[in-house]
């Protein structure tokens, strides 16, 4: 997987539709957004910045214990790798499998622009394989 993703970067498997949170969003807005999308972890975005992501795994441990009218600020990690849309997605994928979020922000100059995730990484990857069947 590694080679074909070599020389290919972020921004052309990146995902530009996608959901936020504000910092006073709560864990119940969060809950909403996952059962009305696919979406699993969100930015927590002020001001077109990401202060944080509230990943689903870290939603629902706080759900239980807090409910649903805890703010997301309360539970977002605070300290999240992101990613540029320069970046190699070689390397992201590295960054990927070595923590336990499945998704990094992407940003230019400070601005939250996409998201990359395991998923997505693999859409593209099947994408790229199935054109590469069709040149054949």
């Amino acid at each position: 997987m590694k080679s074909a993703l070599a020389g290919i970067p972020v921004r052309r498997a990146m995902l530009t539709h996608f959901r936020t949170l504000t910092p006073t969003n709560t864990l119940g807005d969060a809950v909403d957004l996952i059962l009305t999308g696919s979406q699993q972890d969100f930015p927590v975005v002020q001001d077109g910045r990401v202060s944080g992501v509230l990943t689903r795994s870290d939603l629902l441990t706080a759900l239980a214990r807090r409910g649903r009218d805890t703010p997301a600020i309360e539970v977002m990690r605070r300290e999240c790798p992101i990613t540029t849309p320069a970046e190699m997605l070689e390397a992201v994928l590295v960054r990927l499998r070595g923590q336990d979020s499945h998704t990094l922000p992407v940003t230019e100059r400070g601005l939250l622009v996409g998201l990359i995730t395991m998923d997505n990484v693999g859409e593209f990857l099947m994408i790229q394989a199935a054109e590469k069947k069709a040149h054949v």
